[in-house]
């Protein structure tokens, strides 16, 4: 059993604090329309589809505490998430990865300093139908199934799409630049995975932790209740562990990544308004709620014996 203690991280807090004498001084430009600040004003971001219940609830958050502030986000594959970025059709991008050095290099060239921070730890959850007795794997078993070299079972890998965060971090993490196996089909969504699953008996689905983390949320739970997430063992581990929040934190559970905000914002507006609030106290205490580990929080787990 673990417990938490959650320190305000006090660079958040002057910054939330900037943000909020920022928004005190804002006023309707001559056209009457919101001027865009940290605050206020209407900016579209374009998100990876992973972590769309996660996000969801930043903006209602985000825009209940200030009213002026509207966000428009898009859901999408991580590869159309930066291209949107590149293209200028979307300031703030919420993706898996930072920038890469030939982005990097191209915003040089265009003489625009992005940013980049992470914001919390995530996992990659596998799904598998409630009658597929296989739900426990150690993580060589899923390199062999990815890579196609397991011969013990046929299974039917499902991501949520071909272009997707979740199969970049297979090939790339751990599959190690392997090719993935002619088994393997994309949906369209996340819940299409999951439908998908539920339906079929040798299914083995992919997707974002967020998607049936958030216990207070009905669609999450009926997710969950449709499908069994399966118990994944890392290779120095001594148990299987599903993707729960801590053995994210502590790399119990070795698929593991990082959620990242880019911004390609020249001034100080919207976008750096909201990417700074996520990466503040109000913005990590939602990542918490869907059991994504905070990156931006002081967090210590210590060792408690419950009578």
């Amino acid at each position: 059993m673990f417990t938490s203690i959650i320190k305000r991280n006090r660079n958040y807090v002057a910054l939330l604090a900037t943000i909020a004498i920022l928004s005190s001084c804002t006023s309707n430009n001559k056209s009457g329309q919101v001027q865009d600040t940290p605050t206020s004003g209407t900016i579209k971001i374009s998100v990876d589809e992973t972590y769309r219940p996660l996000i969801e609830s930043e903006i209602k958050v985000f825009e209940s505490l200030y009213p002026k502030a509207h966000i428009i986000a898009e859901y999408k594959p991580e590869v159309d998430c930066f291209r949107d970025l590149m293209a200028d059709s979307a300031r703030l991008i919420l993706v898996t990865r930072s920038f890469n050095q030939q982005e990097l290099d191209y915003m040089k060239q265009v003489k625009i300093s992005p940013q980049s921070m992470m914001l919390a730890w995530d996992g990659v959850a596998l799904i598998t139908n409630h009658s597929n007795p296989d739900s426990i794997l150690t993580l060589d078993q899923v390199r062999n199934i990815m890579d196609g070299t397991d011969t013990d079972k046929k299974w039917q890998i499902i991501f949520d799409n071909s272009n997707s965060s979740t199969v970049r971090y297979i090939q790339d993490s751990i599959n190690q630049g392997k090719a993935l196996p002619k088994n393997v089909m994309a949906a369209k969504t996340n819940p299409e995975v999951i439908d998908y699953v539920a339906k079929s008996k040798d299914a083995l689905g992919v997707i974002g932790v967020s998607w049936i983390s958030d216990t207070n949320d009905a669609q999450a739970i009926e997710f969950t209740n449709k499908v069994t997430v399966v118990k994944v063992r890392a290779d120095n581990g001594s148990e299987f562990v599903k993707p729960f929040q801590a053995y994210i934190a502590l790399g119990s559970y070795p698929l593991k990544r990082g959620l990242f905000f880019c911004l390609k914002e020249p001034y100080s507006g919207l976008g750096s308004g909201f990417a700074t609030f996520l990466g503040g106290q109000e913005g990590q205490m939602v990542i918490g709620k869907f059991k994504l580990f905070p990156a931006r929080l002081n967090i210590v787990f210590r060792e408690a014996n419950i009578k």
